[in-house]
């Protein structure tokens, strides 16, 4: 790497304040190159976990503010984590300004941020994904919902951001109903149930594979797997996330061959061609159904809790080998295409394990003390990212309705999540709930 771009990369602005902007600060903190990095607005972890970190307080949707802030800091790169910021154009913000910033522009981050685009891209493209229908009144929902029913189970989809919630996978018409009361009439996700998607329910094993982009070329990394439902053995309401793990067992280069070919680069270069090119991480939700890989949906920046997984697995000290940070600046400037063969992944595997607050994720409360997390830390292969932390008097308490991704690594699946429950054994708050079968499922929905 040149050395006016390891100057660029001396300062860098990660915006966010989960577990994933932790363990992307963790990870980006790896580059000798990178002396500092700001995390706006952080958490407990990046404000004390890292000695490179620095919070800054300013919130992740104060666009103008954090534009301001990166110019009069010399900030050489940006990273976005969450899709808020991305919806309400960040990226358009920073690139208008003439500064550096890793992730998709307005335009391009519709493939989240409207289920309604993406259907409707993925079948011009000649994407793989189930049939589906859209609609903004409800009566002519429920019609149909009452006549496609038949044919199988239904999905009932807010076309819009509901913070990966918006979702309901429905048996029959009656549920299928009331998913569509819950949305529409009840406005349990606000406005982005404005519109529904209505789709046909897919079966099979679910793969999320995610890729870095620089508008034209896709770079992959290890295929993960999440588990969305509360409680144990797929029970309960979806949520963020409740625990992840990289690679997916049984997973083969020629699967992701597949979807490189079928859904990534049609993707990219669809974007391309509809005057959005496509900059950043983008994330295929996949089933694995009998017809091949189906694409659920695209998210438009690194998964949480799949970040908290996969970057830990990233060998940024191998030989002829790149930093985090190279890697994304590379994608900013184009030029990934150079740099994929120096990206390098661990052998072994990462799984991880969330923790949340009592209630999660309806209500929840907050402000109960952590105790434990730097016995966690201290276990050999073990990561503690926070993500609804705050400090409180000197004390780490709770602030969100996942608290904490306890990620360990090992050279195996079995491995990794041993060490990943150990850390978790260490770490005790009042009502604390996680899941005690993360990477033990065969992964089928049906």
């Amino acid at each position: 790497m040149s050395s006016s771009s390891s100057n660029s990369l001396e300062r860098i602005l990660v915006i966010g304040s989960g577990g994933r902007e932790h363990a992307l600060a963790w990870a980006l903190a790896q580059s000798p190159v990178v002396q500092h990095i700001f995390v706006a607005p952080g958490n407990a972890g990046t404000a004390a976990d890292l000695d490179k970190t620095t919070n800054v307080p300013v919130s992740a949707d104060d666009i103008a503010g954090l534009v301001r802030w990166a110019r009069e800091q010399r900030v050489g790169l940006t990273v976005v984590g969450p899709e808020a910021p991305l919806a309400a154009g960040i990226v358009d913000a920073f690139q208008q300004a003439g500064l550096p910033i890793f992730g998709p522009t307005r335009a391009a981050a519709q493939l989240e941020t409207s289920k309604c685009f993406a259907k409707d891209f993925m079948h011009r493209h000649g994407i793989p994904t189930a049939p589906y229908a859209a609609f903004s009144d409800y009566a002519a929902a429920r019609d149909y919902v009452r006549s496609a029913t038949a044919r199988g189970g239904l999905v009932v989809k807010a076309s819009g951001l509901a913070a990966g919630k918006g979702v309901i996978v429905c048996d029959d018409a009656a549920q299928a109903e009331h998913a569509l009361k819950q949305i529409m009439l009840d406005r349990e996700f606000g406005a982005a149930g404005d519109v529904v998607i209505i789709e046909e329910r897919l079966s099979g094993p679910e793969l999320s594979v995610l890729a870095l982009c620089d508008g034209k070329t896709v770079a992959l990394l290890p295929p993960a797997r999440d588990h969305k439902r509360v409680f144990d053995h797929d029970q309960g309401p979806n949520t963020g996330g409740m625990g992840a793990f990289s690679p997916v067992p049984g997973i083969d280069k020629a699967l992701l061959d597949e979807v490189r070919r079928t859904v990534l680069q049609p993707a990219i270069d669809g974007m391309a061609a509809y005057g959005a090119p496509y900059t950043g991480v983008l994330y295929a939700g996949l089933m694995l159904t009998e017809r091949g890989p189906q694409v659920l949906e695209f998210n438009c920046r690194l998964g949480d809790p799949e970040t908290q997984a996969i970057l830990p697995l990233l060998d940024q000290f191998a030989q002829a080998g790149i930093s985090l940070a190279e890697i994304m600046l590379a994608c900013v400037e184009g030029r990934l295409a150079e740099v994929e063969p120096c990206i390098h992944w661990r052998a072994g595997a990462c799984a991880t394990v969330v923790m949340a607050a009592p209630g999660y994720p309806g209500p929840y409360p907050k402000g109960a003390p952590i105790d434990g997390l730097a016995d966690a830390a201290q276990l050999e292969d073990v990561l503690v990212f926070h993500a609804g932390t705050a400090v409180q008097g000197g004390q780490v308490v709770t602030a969100g309705g996942r608290v904490l991704a306890v990620s360990g690594l090992g050279v195996d699946l079995p491995t990794a999540l041993r060490r990943a429950y150990a850390g978790v054994s260490r770490i005790h708050f009042e009502g604390a709930h996680y899941r005690r079968d993360i990477g033990q499922l065969s992964g089928f929905s049906d």
